[in-house]
Order: C-alpha cells, then structure tokens, then sequence
C-alpha cells in the first residue's frame, strides 16, 4: 500500500515521504534524529605520510635540477609528486559511498507536512482492504494505453484520481481509528444503560463505511469501462496492423494464381475494424458517464 499523500503537497515532497514510510513511522513513534554537528574527518596515515615527506621531496628535486645531467630526473620526480597530491585531494573531497540519507530533511518534511500523509498503521485490515481495491482501480486507469493517448481526458484523470484516492484514504483512516476506539470500548464492557447508546454509533460505523465502499465501487466501475476501452483499443491496431499487410496477401494469391480462393474473412478485416471503432467509442463514452458519476 504504501504511503498516501496529499496530492496538495509539493510533488517532490510527496516522493520524498512516500520513499522513507520506515522513517516516517519512527518520526510517528517520537524519534528525532540527532543534531547536525560538522564533519570533521581524520587524517589518514597515507596524508600524514605525504605532508611529512613533502620537505624531503622538495629538497631532492632542487639538488636534481640543479645538477644538469640528473636535470631530466628532477622533471620526472616533479611530475610524479603533482600526479600523487592530485590523486590524494580527490580521494579528500570525494563523499563516501555508505553516506546515508538526510534523514533530518525527511523528519523537517514529516513534521511539517503532519496530517497530509498516511502510513500502513493508520488503516485497520478492514480499510487496507477497501483502500488497496480503489488503488488498483485507479493504477489500472492511469497506467491504460487509451489514458496516455488522451481519449479520457488524461489531464483531468491525473488530477482527480490522486484527489479520489487521497479522500477514500482519509476517511478509511478516521473509520479505523473510530473503530479501534470502539473495540477497546467494549473490551472493557458495556453498561446495560450504555447499550442504547452504542447501537446508533455502530449504526454510524457501518454506514459510513458503506458510503465509502460506494466510493470505491464507483472507481471500479470506471476502471472497468476503462478496460474495456483498452481491450477495444488493442484488438483495433492489430487489425489495421493486419489491414496495412493485406496489400501483401493479395499480390501474393494474385501472383501465385490463387486470387480466385481468396477467402470472404480477409475481406471483412474493414468490417471487423469499423465494429471494434464504434465499440472502441461506446466503451470511452461509457468510461466518460463513469467519471461524470466519480466528479458529483
């Protein structure tokens, strides 16, 4: 399931929470990352060793090109000492490979953003349930060919769906947290003249979830047309794949001398893919009326 987040939250926040749901379950347990102090790293043995020998080097390089004919070594020792202080400065600067990820950005972000994102223990097994069936609609919409070709209106999909989830999340949240409530409540037992009281607040529990279920069957239902749309979708570029070859087919029976067996189902490929245009259009229609429905 992952983490839910608020589609009003800045997109690159809302990766960042949805990539830490670990750390963020910590920042709900209260941990707070240590302060940040400045990295002071230590100097190695191999550093000490080169600073320690720099005077020595130098010293040997002014008697060598000072001396003609051990001139030509000077320039080599020369060369070779740049090369090894150039490699140790970037093996100084370079960051280590185990550096770990800002996890005080990740708390800042989580506290500042408390409320507009929610983990696995905000939901109940009931409500993960329902939450991962409007998920699963809404995945199977956003990542359909027909959606990315703009025959749904992707732009307003991208917008309202994340908002449809968001909701449905929300409120399965609250539902969970009601119903954890009430469970705890009558572990501890009820009162006969609390009992009357009781019914109407499971009467409320029941019903809202069925309002939210509503919700969710809603999406499926456009998810479903959706689906249908993409079958449609597929089965019309095989067939004006096939179309396009049909040329092929017919020099071939006519060069071969076998255009008179040419069989009545290549010739209906036109038919085929004029029905599964009109079915192509019904089915995004229906999806349309589907969304009309989700938007009131």
């Amino acid at each position: 399931m992952g983490v839910v987040v608020d589609p009003a939250v800045p997109p690159e926040v809302a990766g960042l929470l949805r990539a830490n749901a670990s750390l963020l379950s910590r920042v709900r347990a209260g941990w707070v990352p240590p302060p940040v102090e400045p990295v002071s790293r230590p100097r190695s043995p191999s550093t000490a060793l080169l600073l320690a020998a720099t005077p020595v080097v130098i010293a040997l390089m002014a008697v060598l090109l000072a001396t003609p004919p051990l001139a030509p070594a000077g320039f080599v020792l020369l060369g070779t000492y740049v090369f090894i202080v150039l490699v140790k400065i970037a093996s100084i600067n370079e960051v280590p490979d185990d550096a770990r990820p800002n996890e005080r950005g990740v708390y800042e972000q989580a506290r500042w953003y408390d409320g507009r994102y929610l983990l696995q223990e905000d939901f109940d097994h009931e409500a993960a349930l329902v939450l991962a069936r409007a998920q699963r609609a809404i995945g199977s919409v956003l990542r359909s060919h027909v959606n990315a070709e703009g025959l749904l209106d992707d732009a307003r999909n991208a917008v309202m769906l994340p908002v449809q989830e968001w909701e449905i999340a929300r409120l399965l949240a609250k539902l969970s947290a009601l119903r954890l409530e009430h469970r705890e409540l009558l572990a501890r037992g009820i009162a006969p003249e609390v009992a009357a009281v009781i019914e109407p607040l499971e009467r409320a529990l029941v019903n809202s979830e069925a309002a939210v279920v509503a919700r969710v069957e809603a999406l499926e239902r456009y998810a479903g047309h959706v689906a249908e749309a993409e079958r449609a979708f597929h089965a019309r570029g095989q067939i004006e794949e096939l179309r396009a070859r049909l040329p092929r087919y017919e020099e071939l029976l006519a060069e071969s001398g076998a255009d008179s067996l040419a069989v009545p189902e290549i010739e209906r490929l036109t038919e085929d893919a004029d029905l599964l245009e009109r079915t192509l259009r019904r089915s995004v229609e229906s999806a349309h009326e589907a969304f009309r429905y989700l938007e009131s």
